[in-house]
């Protein structure tokens, strides 16, 4: 007569015993490999740990010891850390400086209530090229009005954020600091002396750019990461030169040349992950970046 079920089940737990266990399928196949390959047959059940491999009894102790030097010669992958792009300190430095430049503006005004600050410390052509390079820096800190201040702020705590994450935020601020200075200063050596400009847009785009290089060269090396994410950045800058170029002020030159540089500079810093946790370097970083931008300010207002 037929067998119910729970008789074959009991037949089948004297014929096969449980040899091991995993929720990866991909290393449970290799396992089956290991053992059809030493003349062992085996099949998989499931349960709630997981894919089970059951052998015959009788090979109980041979695939015991098949697997053992399976596993010594080849042992699992370590799982990869997940990485974020906002961690505690390296966003926070974002929002910080987002929040000082939304401050600042609180003391500056708009350029329209007053020109003493823009005076002092707008980009302009003629002044740069007469030797007061501290401009292109004192210039990421000013805002022609509240929406442009408040624009810069948002982008600044989303691409800066991700920016600050990935190498840490004294090489993210100075990476943004950089690019956005020297965007101002070659737009400035390009239009000549009727050139001037304000806001950290540039150095916004400087970010983008350094977060474009940064994953490209990370997914090139074999980091788990999507086209999609990949091309993020870039297609982020784009849609922002896209929307912010159609503003009458708005200076694209000087936000190519802001992404570009910062591109660059991502490719220079991708390395350095052994950097990125050093806090004290870090810090000194963040201090050396917000010193030079203080700095700035003083010899533009004596």
């Amino acid at each position: 007569m037929p067998l119910d079920g729970q008789m074959r089940a009991m037949i089948d737990s004297q014929r096969n015993t449980a040899i091991a266990v995993s929720h990866d399928r991909r290393r449970v196949d290799e396992w089956q490999l290991a053992l059809a390959s030493a003349g062992i047959d085996s099949r998989l059940d499931w349960s709630t740990s997981g894919y089970v491999v059951l052998v015959r009894a009788d090979d109980r102790a041979h695939a015991d010891a098949m697997l053992t030097a399976f596993e010594a010669e080849n042992p699992p992958p370590a799982p990869r850390k997940r990485e974020s792009l906002i961690d505690g300190e390296s966003s926070l430095a974002a929002v910080i400086v987002a929040v000082l430049l939304c401050a600042f503006f609180v003391v500056t005004g708009s350029r329209d209530a007053g020109p003493y600050w823009f005076d002092r410390g707008g980009a302009d052509g003629a002044r740069i090229a007469g030797g007061q390079l501290w401009r292109v820096v004192t210039a990421l800190t000013l805002h022609a009005d509240f929406a442009h201040v408040v624009s810069n702020a948002i982008t600044l705590v989303i691409f800066g954020g991700a920016l600050c994450s990935l190498v840490g935020p004294g090489v993210g601020l100075w990476v943004m600091l950089l690019s956005g200075a020297l965007g101002n200063w070659c737009t400035a050596l390009l239009r000549g002396p009727h050139y001037g400009a304000v806001g950290a847009s540039t150095a916004v785009f400087g970010g983008l750019g350094a977060l474009a290089s940064i994953q490209l060269v990370r997914r090139r090396e074999g980091a788990p990461i999507s086209a999609w994410r990949a091309a993020a950045p870039m297609a982020a800058g784009l849609a922002l030169l896209g929307f912010l170029g159609t503003a009458p002020e708005s200076d694209v030159l000087a936000h190519l040349f802001g992404f570009t540089i910062g591109a660059g500079l991502g490719f220079a810093v991708v390395r350095m992950s052994a950097v990125r946790d050093r806090r004290r370097l870090q810090r000194a970083l963040t201090a050396a970046a917000a010193a030079v931008v203080a700095l700035s300010w003083a010899l533009a207002v004596t």
